[in-house]
């Protein structure tokens, strides 16, 4: 008889090793190995060698490995932690969303375009992907830096005000308009959701956790705890955040019983992870830019990057321009929402193709853009974090 391979386990088999040696490659020459893992999906993907054509069932193991990968992040993320820096990073993820969004909005009028098209390109640039500069803080072991645990609590905020934008500007795609008590109940929903997962659910696991001496099955902690990531990325999903956001939640309710569960997740999220930066690779399709559209390109990445710089790190200047400037470039990257917006405007003919490419290539560049700068920032002891300015410590944050 003759046997023919399984075509998607031979998918992921050729994405795991071109991701990985990529990986190896890129760390070879001193850059981070997630940037060498989206270079493998560029060049082995669709739009370039097309080795790989990625399918539904694998775009789902790569949402997997990204939530598995934020869910190992949760776990090295104390919840008083993320307590403490709440109140900078509501300010942080504030500013680094009008400051994206007036820059866009004002780019996309003053180049002659409708205010309709500039609020699809504005909205698309306010979005941050927390993912990419997860994996790169947890390569470099600085998860407990105070910069990195600015960014991650900021991120949570920056997604319940990303949603709420994507909200209003899909409402603003369809005939009917903006449903304006569905908004409220969507901010709502939210922020009841990122209250009870810090404040609440760390008791109630503690709680639990000291009776599953009573379960008989193998690994019971990473068993109830795997399922309790998975439930709480579908609850995230159906409120509308990030499901990412679920899962980094779920790790932040088992953060004290990290160093038992830590070694079996980062097992998972090191198989896992890879194929979600592969993904983010291959949607990059170079033959879309033209002389006018890398124009427009260049423009918008800069404005894009400098924005996020910017506004993220002007409430962050009395700790110092040190912790600042990391917390800035940590928040650059744009992900799946910017997509989203994209697509919504595109299929309701609020924005053209070309700014629809604009809008994909700006993704790439600011995905591309943060890892390696953010290795330099974290590694060299030039730009290592001072103490905390006075000014801080009178505003109510603790001094570290």
């Amino acid at each position: 008889m003759q046997h023919v391979a399984d075509p998607f386990l031979l998918t992921l088999l050729v994405i795991f090793l071109c991701a990985k040696l990529f990986g190896e490659l890129f760390e070879r020459l001193r850059l981070p190995a997630v940037l060498g893992e989206i270079a493998a999906g560029v060049v082995m993907g669709p739009m370039a060698l097309k080795v790989v054509v990625p399918t539904a069932s694998v775009v789902s193991i790569s949402e997997l490995g990204a939530i598995f990968l934020l869910f190992a992040v949760g776990l090295e993320t104390q919840p008083r932690e993320l307590i403490n820096v709440g109140r900078t990073s509501l300010g942080v993820a504030l500013a680094g969303v009008l400051v994206p969004f007036a820059a866009g909005f004002v780019y996309v009028v003053l180049h002659g375009d409708s205010p309709q098209e500039a609020t699809f390109v504005a909205t698309a640039m306010v979005a941050t992907s927390v993912g990419i500069t997860a994996r790169v803080l947890g390569d470099l072991g600085a998860l407990q830096a105070r910069a990195a645990k600015i960014i991650l609590a900021a991120a949570v905020f920056d997604d319940i005000i990303g949603i709420l934008l994507l909200a209003l500007v899909a409402g603003l795609a369809t005939a009917d308009g903006v449903e304006w008590q569905s908004l409220l109940l969507l901010l709502i929903e939210a922020v009841a959701f990122a209250v009870f997962m810090i404040f609440l659910a760390p008791r109630i696991i503690r709680r639990m956790h000291g009776r599953l001496h009573h379960v008989t099955t193998r690994n019971a902690s990473l068993v109830i705890a795997l399922a309790i990531c998975l439930l709480l990325s579908v609850a995230a999903e159906t409120i509308g955040m990030a499901a990412i956001v679920g899962a980094f939640f779920a790790g932040l309710a088992f953060a004290d019983f990290a160093p038992g569960l830590q070694p079996q997740v980062n097992a998972l999220s090191e198989f896992m992870a890879p194929f979600f930066f592969f993904m983010m690779g291959s949607q990059l399709d170079l033959h879309a830019i033209t002389p006018k559209i890398a124009v427009s390109v260049i423009v918008i990445s800069v404005l894009a990057i400098l924005s996020k710089v910017i506004g993220c790190g002007l409430p962050l200047l009395p700790e110092g321009w040190r912790t600042a400037l990391k917390v800035g470039v940590g928040m650059t990257p744009r992900g799946e929402v910017g997509l989203i917006v994209a697509l919504i405007g595109l299929n309701a003919k609020m924005i053209s193709e070309a700014y629809y490419a604009v809008v994909i290539l700006m993704i790439a560049v600011t995905t591309i853009f943060a890892p390696p700068v953010l290795r330099v920032l974290f590694r060299y002891p030039r730009f290592a974090e001072a103490p905390l300015t006075q000014t801080a410590a009178v505003a109510g944050e603790p001094v570290q």
